[in-house]
């Protein structure tokens, strides 16, 4: 432990935090084991504090779950565990941001020349399979993927896709030719359908855009904390002093 000497309420006030919360995470192994007082308090140095800040950077980027998992590998000297869950992680929004990608050059289909006549909507399951070159299978179990949502005529209980419908097929047909598994389609599509309508499309890709890059800068952030918290285990486990775990060892 180092000697300075923190308590829980210290490194609490840093993050606007209850000490309950930093407990908690000690706890869950995202905080190094603390020493304890005769008494039984819990004494807290700066490779704790480090790893709070860590933490804390580290959930923005890469979600609650992948971050406390980080920093349990990182407290127990795991490094091959962190390097490969940071890599899922940059792999995750890779293909995120492939996906955007696709999505927009489909959009893109939709204003071209032949947009009107592929947009045109109240048809049968048939007309549209015709029209993208599909089997009515096909869209049938997009259907039960979540990816398109026909309305039922209430006469004859037939399919019959209205204009926006229409358009998740098409959006669904391109991203499918792109080799995108169906829940990756049907997560991309679901954005596009909340946008609400074609004109709004285009602020919802936006907003996609600057939500991947605002992850990418929290990664990169995040990597310079975690890069800080290694250090300074491996300093203090070369110092013979246990943080926590088995100690990381950089070489």
């Amino acid at each position: 432990m180092s000697d300075s000497r923190l308590r829980p309420v210290d490194l609490a006030r840093e993050h606007g935090l209850s000490t309950q919360a930093v407990r908690n995470y000690e706890d869950a192994g995202i905080l190094p084991t603390a020493e304890r007082s005769p008494h039984g308090y819990r004494l807290y140095g700066q490779v704790h504090a480090q790893a709070l800040r860590t933490f804390l950077a580290l959930v923005p980027g890469h979600g609650h779950q992948t971050a406390a998992d980080i920093m349990r590998a990182a407290n127990r000297g795991d490094l091959e565990m962190v390097f490969r869950l940071i890599d899922q992680s940059h792999a995750a929004l890779l293909r995120d941001r492939q996906t955007l990608d696709a999505v927009t050059r489909a959009l893109g289909d939709l204003t071209s020349q032949e947009a009107p006549d592929l947009m045109r909507g109240d048809v049968h399951i048939g007309s549209v399979a015709r029209r993208l070159g599909l089997r009515p299978a096909t869209l049938r179990k997009w259907e039960k993927a979540g990816i398109v949502h026909p309305e039922r005529d209430p006469a004859t209980d037939y399919r019959t896709y209205t204009a926006a419908a229409v358009r998740d097929a098409h959006l669904a047909h391109q991203l499918r030719r792109g080799g995108y598994p169906l829940e990756r389609i049907a997560s991309a599509i679901e954005q596009v359908r909340n946008a609400g309508s074609v004109e709004a499309l285009e602020s919802t890709l936006e907003d996609w855009r600057s939500g991947l890059a605002r992850r990418s800068l929290s990664m990169l952030k995040a990597s310079a904390e975690l890069a800080r918290h290694l250090d300074m285990e491996s300093r203090e486990a070369g110092a013979g002093r246990s943080p926590g775990g088995d100690g990381v060892k950089l070489s």
